[in-house]
Parts: C-alpha cells; sequence; structure tokens
C-alpha cells in the first residue's frame, strides 16, 4: 500500500508566513511543538485509519484533510473542509473571504460588515447564544475569546470552535491568517494573501520617520489608550514610536487607563482618536490644560478608522500606513 500523502499544516503554515507556495509532504503523524497562536499540524485520525479527505482550494490546489490547529483554546481537529462557517469574529470574517473562504461562510455577528455582502446577522460574538448559533448547523465556528464558555458548550455538540484572539503583534496576525488557511483548505490562496499583506506593510513600515515620536493613541475620553503590549500598540511600536501609555500598563494588558495629567506630562506629539468617538479632534484639543501638549499645539491630532485600526486581517496595512503618515507628520518641525 503506497504511504498516505499529509500536508504538514505546521510546515504548511512556516511556508504561508514566508510567502510561499505550499506542496503535500510526507508526515508521520507525530506534530512538533508550535506556539499556540500559530501552531498548525497534521496527524493520522485518531482511530488509526489510514483514508483521508482531499478538498481543492481556489487555486486548484489539493490539501488532505485531516487537520489539526492550535489556538489559546486548544487543538481541534477537523476531518474535512468546513462548509458551514459561523464567524463571530470581524477580523476573522475579513480573513476568510481575503483568502477564499467566503462562500464556506452561512452566518457572521452583527459587527462583521466588511467586505460587502457577508451575511450579516445578529449573533453575537460578545454575548454568543449557542441555540442561535446551532440554527446555522455549522460545520466550525470561529470567534475571537471564549465568551460564556462557548468552546465546551458547542464541543459538547461536537462542533468545532477556532479561537481566532488578537494577536499580540503583526507578525502574529499574519498566524492567525495562516491557522485559517489550514483549517478551510486554502493554504496557496492564503499564502498569496499573505504575501500580498506583507509587501503593503513592508512598504507602509517604511514611512516610518527616522526619530522616535511620541504617540497616545485614545480609545474613549476616560483615558483608555493602546499600549505596545497589544496589536494596535504593537503597529506604533513597530514604526519606532515612543508610546505613553507603556508605562501606565504594568500588567501588560494592552489597554491601560491614563490619567488626564499623565498624558498632559507626557506631551505626546502624536494624538490618534477613532471615529467610533463621540468627540472631534477639536474637542480633544479644547480640552483644558491640553494647549501646551505638543501635539495639540502642532495640529497632530488625527482620526483613524476604528475598524481598520482594531482589526489584524487585510485591511491591517492601511492603518499602518495612516500611522506612519502621521508619525512622520509630527517628526517634521512646523513652520
Amino acid at each position: 500500500m503506497p504511504p498516505i500523502r499529509l500536508i504538514s499544516a505546521s510546515a504548511a503554515l512556516l511556508l504561508v508566513l514566508a510567502g510561499c507556495t505550499t506542496e503535500s509532504t510526507e508526515s508521520s503523524g507525530e506534530g512538533g511543538d508550535t506556539p499556540s497562536s500559530a501552531g498548525a499540524d497534521t496527524s493520522a485520525p485518531a482511530d488509526g485509519g489510514s483514508a483521508t479527505d482531499t478538498d481543492t482550494d481556489a487555486t486548484g490546489a489539493a490539501q488532505d484533510f485531516p487537520v489539526t490547529v492550535e489556538s489559546s483554546a486548544g487543538a481541534i481537529t477537523l476531518d474535512e473542509a468546513p462548509q458551514q462557517i459561523v464567524s463571530l469574529s470581524p477580523s476573522a470574517t475579513e480573513i476568510l473571504y481575503a483568502i477564499g473562504a467566503g462562500d464556506q461562510v452561512v452566518a457572521v455577528d452583527s459587527y462583521s460588515t466588511y467586505p460587502e455582502g457577508t451575511p450579516v446577522t445578529d449573533l453575537s460574538g460578545f454575548d454568543p447564544n449557542v441555540e442561535a448559533i446551532t440554527g446555522y448547523e455549522p460545520d466550525l465556528v470561529v470567534v475571537a475569546n471564549d465568551a460564556n464558555d462557548l468552546v465546551a458548550s458547542l464541543g459538547e455538540l461536537d462542533i468545532p470552535v477556532y479561537v481566532n484572539a488578537a494577536p499580540a503583534d503583526i507578525e502574529g496576525g499574519y498566524a492567525g491568517i495562516a491557522d485559517l488557511g489550514v483549517l478551510t483548505g486554502h493554504v496557496d490562496q492564503t499564502a498569496q494573501t499573505v504575501a500580498t499583506i506583507r509587501d503593503e506593510v513592508d512598504a507602509a513600515l517604511a514611512k516610518a520617520p527616522e526619530a522616535p515620536v511620541r504617540v497616545y493613541h485614545e480609545l474613549d475620553d476616560t483615558y483608555f489608550s493602546a499600549s505596545s503590549y497589544g496589536f494596535v500598540g504593537s503597529v506604533y511600536e513597530a514604526l519606532g514610536a515612543t508610546n505613553i501609555a507603556d508605562e501606565a500598563d504594568a500588567d501588560q494588558t494592552g489597554f491601560p487607563q491614563l490619567t488626564e495629567e499623565a498624558i498632559i506630562a507626557a506631551d505626546p506629539e502624536v494624538i490618534v482618536i477613532t471615529d467610533q468617538v463621540d468627540y472631534t479632534e477639536q474637542d480633544v484639543a479644547d480640552r483644558p490644560g491640553w494647549q501646551d501638549i505638543t501635539a495639540v499645539r502642532e495640529g497632530n491630532i488625527v482620526t483613524v478608522d476604528a475598524d481598520i485600526a482594531s482589526r489584524w486581517g487585510p485591511r491591517m496595512p492601511q492603518f499602518i500606513d495612516a500611522a506612519a503618515q502621521a508619525l512622520s507628520t509630527a517628526a517634521v518641525p512646523a513652520g
């Protein structure tokens, strides 16, 4: 009997992250240890069977199943490519469509409005309802976090859940994209997508100023901010900026709450707000005591698209480009 040919998903993942095309490789079924944020591996069926299912991605390349992928909630194994995907993560939804798995998506949460034409429902990723989710008969559910112990609840119904958690940095974003490519049977197209995103990100990062710029990314008017310990703040770190929120984030949550006094004392050269807040750049500039902050004095208060800034998917380069331009503007002395 000829040897079984399986895609080694751990090898495929590495190739995807490098932007290369993957090919089937022989596997003994013994996967090595891999990081939980990007731990794709394949193994022989648990019952010792020898048959595998082969699916074809949008590029026409065959991918063998079963595949096993690690997430922050543990490993999940799919015996075949899912055809009834429910996505409760806007980032994951964007990724699924970008890698060619859009036709496999049957329902998304109420915030997954991009790209146009997604099957938006009133499902919630923040307060998921098991009965509502199972009504779509999913063979894969993708979430950003395990709210309401959803993984265990759906596990009892033999419905696999992949937790596409927010990455700690840009590289982690690529890893999450790669995992979804393995799970959906679109490894080759995912490799092409990641390669394109990498090129665009590299081009955006190249616009970073040579000298560090102090930045404050404000999430709301209670002064919660994005530090370098989360995905949003990691972008500023990659651009060489000095993030004034880092000192306040002793627990490395990624989203510390600052005081107004600390912000003024740190004197950010760029202030970034999002279009989801109910105030404007001028409102920030008019805050009592803020007139002496360099960013206010030099007019370097910038508004970014909140969706793009908070999602680790195909539109990631747009946020990096906007951040790079803001930092570069601040690095050039006024007048």
